[in-house]
This record gives structure tokens, sequence and C-alpha cells, in this order.
């Protein structure tokens, strides 16, 4: 196998197995929520709660506009991976998966839904509500600006 199919089913592979597990654990949540499970602790509570903007409650009832941005930013960050496979690192490509699945994962229920649903309360700071993918799109846009900083320096 040369290193950009290896690179790229890598990519493909991270991906699909972050989708599937985004949608898997927010479909969990929401029927154990729903079906009357509670959760709260000292940190945290689990909440159900339809969110119709995006972070932060920016751009409410904006469905459309949100679906649009999540394909567009999705496609470039595909063609980014495609593009640049001869000289991009493993560990990008694993961030940049996780984003698109991230993205992805909201995307799918905007359509599908109408709207987000958010699960995790923090209770030691005011916070809105959010979601694995949300977790997921923090993780990767942190670990990727660590990623380029550290590329700078070199």
């Amino acid at each position: 196998m040369n290193g950009k199919f290896s690179k790229l089913l890598y990519f493909i592979v991270c991906f699909v197995f972050f989708l599937i597990s985004d949608l898997f654990l927010s479909r969990l949540l929401y029927h154990s929520i729903t079906g009357g499970f509670e959760y709260s602790g000292k940190l945290m509570s689990l909440t159900f709660v339809k969110n119709t903007g995006a972070a932060f409650n920016i751009f409410p009832n904006a469905r459309e506009f949100l679906i649009i941005l999540s394909v567009v930013v999705i496609t470039l960050l595909f063609l980014y991976v495609i593009k640049n496979l001869k000289s991009i690192w493993f560990k990008e490509i694993f961030f940049i998966s996780l984003l698109c699945a991230g993205i992805s994962g909201n995307l799918h229920e905007r359509i599908v839904l109408g709207y987000v649903r958010d699960f995790f309360q923090l209770k030691f700071v005011n916070f809105p509500v959010f979601n694995v993918s949300d977790i997921f799109i923090n993780i990767a846009v942190i670990a990727l600006v660590i990623i380029i900083l550290l590329k700078k320096t070199k």
C-alpha cells in the first residue's frame, strides 16, 4: 500500500468510526434521558435540550444556514486532506476526521430532526448544554491549533 492510499484509508476509517460513535451515543443518551434516566453529579448533569442554533446558541433558528455552512466546512476539510495526503501527518488526519465527524453528527440531527440534541450540562460554570458532537469538535480544534503552532515552530 502506498503512503497516500493508507492515509486516505486511515482518514475514512477514523471518520466513519467517530461518526457512528457520535450517532450511537447521541441516540443512547436521548433514549435514556427521555426514558426516565437521570444523572446529576457535582460537576455535571444530563439534561435534554433541543438546540436550534449553533454553539452558545448563536444563529438560533438558522437551520438552513447551519446546514449549508456544515456541508461547506466538511467538503473543504475533505478536500484539504485529499490535496495534502503526501505531507499531512497521521495525527492531523486523526483530528480532522474527528472534527468532520463532530460537524457531521450535528448536521445529521439538523437535517433529520430539525434541531441538535444537547445533553451535558456543566454545574460548576454557567455554560450552554452540549453534546458528543460538540465535544469532538472542541477536542479536534484545540488539537489542530496545537499541531499548527508546533509545525510553525519547527
